[in-house]
């Protein structure tokens, strides 16, 4: 105390002229901004965990994923009127609906790749971009050639986004009930867009015109890459890694070959030099893959991964199923239209009834019925009843009538793709760890389009071979090719309904015992996937 009484400063603690009052302003000033900045910051992470909800996922890779599915489809309606408006041989329609297929699924295995290490927002941004262009080429393309060209870039553009939006849903739900309903949804989509495709075709071929089937595609594939942009934040950086693009050229111009050689085995004979020597090329360029992937540092598909067998059967499974229902729908179509005489808009109106049921079991019943007797059992029950619908197409007359001959197989196939789509996604994922997630999208997603190509092929060459019979003589000209294509159509249905039984035989025999000794894997907590921290 000092003589006045008061308390005595310590000189130490004094401040220095001019700086008594500026101290406890910056003290305040410090702490305004650090409030400000963690209040942002706060937002922030509120608004990221907001935009990545798992429904607004959910909801673009499904919208991501009709899109692909349903230009696999679409196109079938139109096929009679784009025959005669670019003056194409018969030959040439297949080409229209494989090229694209088979780009598709070629490079998926690439698109699975380039997801992991470049980020799947990024690859999906990109191929919804490429799909988008090639929709707008093909819409204005006014021959064959670059019809398929557009038709092949609308592929490699699907190829990127179909792994990258499976690889997004899977990193987003965790694997059980949650993933199961979600891939649910997924394949319901899926599925409803393969048997949409021809009531869309329908209505875009009756209306405005067969262009506008791959025009549609632009205002959509524009506002789904915006959305992708809003929805999804960024990853992390690109990992670095070799994308093994000899690998897929490899297996792309393979299997080319091999449904070249199927296409035109029917002009020349499975016995001629050019079938041969075709087939012989597509099986060395898939032996060419198999040496490549053995040598490259980072390869499409690790020869390890087929020691996962859940992953390895369910693809064989599904090759098999999408050769069935894709190849049937194809050969339907033009049943329909070019035997029973229905119009585009009729003909896609006609597969409706297939279209609601897969919507139906593959959203509603399909998960829970894995949930119960697992996705094995599941598939052996779809393809059940996706061989009983076939079989029963293989007795149509040729002059059908719709609610009698068609309408009840129709339900049948729907019911059999709204369980199998699900099944086989289900069981793909199974056991199989997230870092390799994008891997094991683009290979399922694969199997599913080689599948539907070879399908095409196959099925529609075995119908084109029983066409060669002709009517009975005395019959008009019109009435013995009605009769051709009714027993081609025969021959179709019973090749696609062998497809089913071979399918529900691998689910059996190969798939339920690798499904039971697969454990589950429960994604891995990642610091930098805001995707499925956001989750």
């Amino acid at each position: 105390m000092n003589r006045a009484g008061s308390p005595r400063r310590n000189p130490s603690r004094t401040s220095p002229p001019g700086r008594s009052l500026a101290r406890p302003s910056t003290r305040v000033s410090i702490l305004v901004s650090q409030a400000t900045r963690a209040s942002t910051a706060k937002r922030q992470r509120h608004a990221r965990v907001g935009r990545t909800r798992p429904g607004l996922v959910l909801a673009l890779v499904c919208g991501a994923q009709f899109m692909m599915i349903l230009d696999l489809v679409v196109v079938n309606v139109a096929l009679p009127t784009m025959q005669k408006d670019l003056h194409l041989g018969s030959s040439d329609l297949q080409w229209i609906v494989i090229t694209y297929g088979l780009t598709f699924g070629g490079f998926l295995l690439l698109g699975g790749r380039a997801a992991d290490l470049l980020g799947r927002r990024n690859v999906l941004v990109a191929g919804l971009s490429i799909f988008t262009a090639g929709s707008l080429g093909a819409g204005v393309a006014g021959s064959l050639m670059p019809l398929l060209g557009f038709r092949a870039m609308q592929g490699l553009g699907a190829a990127m986004t179909a792994p990258a939006a499976l690889s997004i849903l899977t990193g987003t739900f965790a694997e059980g009930a949650a993933r199961n309903k979600a891939l649910g949804i997924f394949g319901g989509i899926a599925g409803a867009g393969a048997c949409l495709g021809s009531v869309v075709g329908g209505l875009l071929v009756g209306g405005p015109g067969w262009r506008w089937i791959f025009l549609i595609n632009v205002p959509i594939g524009i506002a789904l890459a915006g959305f992708a942009l809003y929805c999804l934040p960024k990853g992390g950086r690109a990992r670095r890694g070799a994308a093994d693009v000899l690998g897929a050229i490899t297996v792309t111009t393979g299997l080319l070959g091999i449904v070249f050689a199927i296409n035109k085995s029917v002009d020349y004979g499975w016995a001629s030099p050019t079938t041969l020597g075709v087939l012989a090329a597509g099986a060395a360029m898939l032996g060419l893959f198999v040496v490549v992937e053995q040598q490259v540092t980072s390869p499409i598909i690790p020869l390890s991964t087929f020691r996962l067998r859940t992953l390895t059967t369910a693809n064989v499974v599904a090759v098999l199923v999408m050769g069935s229902f894709f190849g049937m729908a194809y050969l339907g179509t033009l049943f329909i239209q070019q035997v029973l005489g229905y119009s585009p808009l009729r003909a896609g109106a006609a597969a409706l009834i297939t279209a609601v049921t897969s919507v139906i079991v593959s959203t509603v019943i399909a998960a829970r019925v894995v949930g119960r007797i697992g996705a094995a059992r599941t598939l052996i029950v779809g393809q059940a009843a996706a061989a009983t619908g076939l079989l029963y197409l293989a007795r149509a007359p040729q002059h059908a009538g719709y609610w009698t001959d068609i309408a009840p197989a129709y339900l049948a196939l729907g019911i059999g793709i709204g369980l199998s789509g699900v099944a086989v996604q289900i069981a793909a994922f199974t056991g199989v760890n997230d870092k390799i997630s994008g891997l094991a999208g683009g290979m399922i997603s694969t199997a599913q389009e080689v599948g539907a190509a070879l399908g095409i092929a196959i099925i529609a060459t075995a119908a084109f071979s029983a066409s060669a019979a002709r009517g009975p003589a005395g019959t008009t000209r019109v009435a013995a090719q009605a009769l051709a294509q009714t027993i081609g159509f025969h021959r179709g249905a019973l090749v696609a309904a062998g497809f089913s039984v071979a399918a529900a035989l691998a689910a059996g025999f190969l798939l339920r015992p690798a499904e039971r000794t697969a454990a589950p894997v429960k994604p891995l907590e990642s610091k930098t996937d805001p995707v499925r921290r956001a989750a």
